[in-house]
């Protein structure tokens, strides 16, 4: 969700300063703005109004006049300038190096930590800007517990202001609009350095010369998949996704409560990490109020998990109220009505202001027949897209190479191929093992690439040599329920954690995974407290369970 308050209005910006009276709009060119090989990319609209940068004229004019050296945004002064709908963002050391940060996930927000905890000499410590369209980082490993009741909010997606009030890093709540890098443009001998500028949906304009640019945006659910995916079908990416599929829940169990209601039935779309997490997750819940119904297109559940893990997923999800209908794709989602099944009455398809859905099943292998199933909820976990396309320059939407997925092309220094100043990890970078085989999106691989992309940008200001990434797989996880999980570690072949222990082992790692030490103790005290509660409490039920059976 996108930030657009007044640009003049007060500071985005964690812990910035206020706005200067003094200050006003700088160029984002410099001073030798029209020797600047980045005009290059200028291009003029109805043939007479130059554009810079897909800036009108009136703005052009209004920033190439001098600036004051405090931080935030610049202030206009002039008539003229005050109807100026693009602030620039003014770094508030013009000698010290700069690094802009896009996206605020595990890569985004461990990179700028990372950069953050390294020793630098006085002069090359860079100021670094962060900037997110949420003001929470989310671990997003951990949203399912979000729906079982095991975690709170705060403990999984502790607010930006928090993480980074201890530290110099600076946060800008915004979502990003428009990039244009220029640092792959040939410069002329004495012509300045250019990195190129960031638009943002609010206005502000982020130049960045000599800095340094991180691509951290992760990925967007791809939910317009099918006819009346995007209308019915709930994603389960993010912080809000988790709240509105808890509502949705909670909503069908007070209108289903007591011995005559009819069950809840929820539909979920894919059975990799995430549909699997959820069928656990939601059976559990629900118990024997609901029944989960998974669809997957292959004739198994996790395709690529270890089989430690998905045997123990598949165990678990036989053992609970859970119809897996596998080797099948949702043709389509629709309304419910009385003439697609005669088995559906009146009072089914519309319950209070709540109506049915029917999914159209269609075999994806030989020997299945179609079918259609009814649900009251849609989740679907199936598919992503990068951001990174839309955000390419209209009148040069190639200038950062993207793969077939629309992930960028890096070098083994997560570098942008062609763009010696951009690094992109995550989600949104394309970036291959040793075999060749591009790696997983998923925060695993996020986690060391940040390590990675912080170190490289400490060389790259220091001038030293940069490292390649070399990822190493440690095993993966997956939670199963309240007291159960499933963990396969790559270094010992053939040992998978199940049950109670998996789980407590699963929320020992995410605890230690927690972006900062004050949040780690803050989490941990309150798990440990939780976990006590619990104990004592199937303790006391035990206890009276005996004493009323004597």
């Amino acid at each position: 969700m996108s930030c657009r308050a007044a640009p003049w209005s007060g500071s985005s910006l964690t812990g910035g300063p206020p706005f200067p009276a003094s200050a006003r709009p700088r160029s984002p060119l410099g001073r030798n703005a029209w020797k600047n090989p980045i005009l290059k990319n200028s291009w003029r609209l109805g043939g007479s109004v130059p554009i810079i940068f897909g800036l009108p004229s009136r703005l052009f004019r209004c920033m190439a006049s001098s600036g004051s050296g405090d931080g935030g945004f610049a202030r206009p002064t002039s008539t003229e300038e005050a109807v100026a709908p693009f602030p620039l963002y003014s770094w508030p050391d013009k000698q010290r190096p700069r690094v802009c940060i896009l996206g605020g996930g595990f890569g985004g927000l461990y990179t700028a930590l990372r950069l953050e905890s390294l020793v630098w000499p006085s002069d090359k410590k860079p100021q670094i800007v962060l900037v997110d369209q949420s003001d929470r980082f989310v671990f997003k490993p951990m949203l399912y517990e979000l729906l079982s009741g095991e975690v709170d909010v705060w403990e999984i997606a502790p607010s930006f202001a928090e993480l980074l009030k201890n530290t110099s890093i600076q946060f800008i709540k915004d979502s990003v609009k428009l990039l244009r890098p220029s640092d792959h443009l040939r410069k002329e001998p004495g012509e300045p350095c250019t990195g190129g500028v960031v638009h943002l949906e609010s206005g502000t304009v982020i130049e960045y010369d000599w800095t340094r640019l991180v691509l951290a945006l992760g990925a967007e659910a791809k939910i317009d998949v099918v006819p009346g995916s995007a209308e019915y079908a709930l994603p389960f990416t993010t912080l809000e996704d988790a709240l509105s599929v808890d509502s949705k829940l909670k909503m069908l169990e007070r209108k289903r409560f007591g011995q005559n209601s009819p069950t809840i039935e929820v539909a979920i779309v894919g059975l990799g990490y995430s549909g699997v997490e959820l069928a656990a997750t939601i059976s559990e819940r629900l118990k024997n109020t609901g029944t989960v119904k998974a669809i997957n297109v292959q004739s198994t559940i996790c395709p690529t998990a270890p089989p430690g893990n998905r045997d123990a997923a598949l165990k678990v999800l036989e053992s609970r109220n859970i119809q897996l209908f596998l080797g099948y794709f949702v043709s389509c989602i629709k309304e419910a009505s009385t003439s697609d099944d005669s088995s559906i009455t009146d009072s089914e398809v519309v319950d209070g202001d709540h109506k049915k859905l029917i999914l159209d099943l269609q075999p994806a292998e030989r020997g299945l027949k179609s079918q259609l199933l009814e649900a009251d909820l849609v989740l679907w976990t199936v598919g992503s897209t990068s951001q990174i396309p839309r955000l390419q320059p209209p009148d040069a939407p190639y200038v950062i190479p993207l793969n077939g997925r629309g992930q960028v092309e890096t070098e083994e220094t997560l570098q942008v191929k062609g763009h010696p100043r951009t690094f992109a990890i995550g989600d949104s970078a394309a970036l291959r093992d040793a075999s060749g085989k591009l790696l997983p999106a998923n925060a695993q691989v996020a986690f060391q690439q940040a390590d990675f992309a912080g170190w490289n940008l400490w060389a790259a200001i220091n001038d030293r040599p940069l490292l390649p990434f070399r990822f190493q797989n440690l095993g993966e996880m997956m939670t199963l329920g309240r007291n159960d999980a499933a963990i396969t570690a790559s270094f010992i072949e053939g040992l998978t954690l199940e049950g109670p222990l998996g789980h407590a082992a699963r929320k020992l790692v995410y605890c230690l995974r927690m972006p900062t030490d004050e949040h780690r103790v803050k989490v941990g005290i309150s798990w440990f407290t939780k976990t006590a509660i619990d104990s004592l409490a199937s303790v006391q039920n035990a206890v009276s369970n005996v004493l009323t059976s004597s």
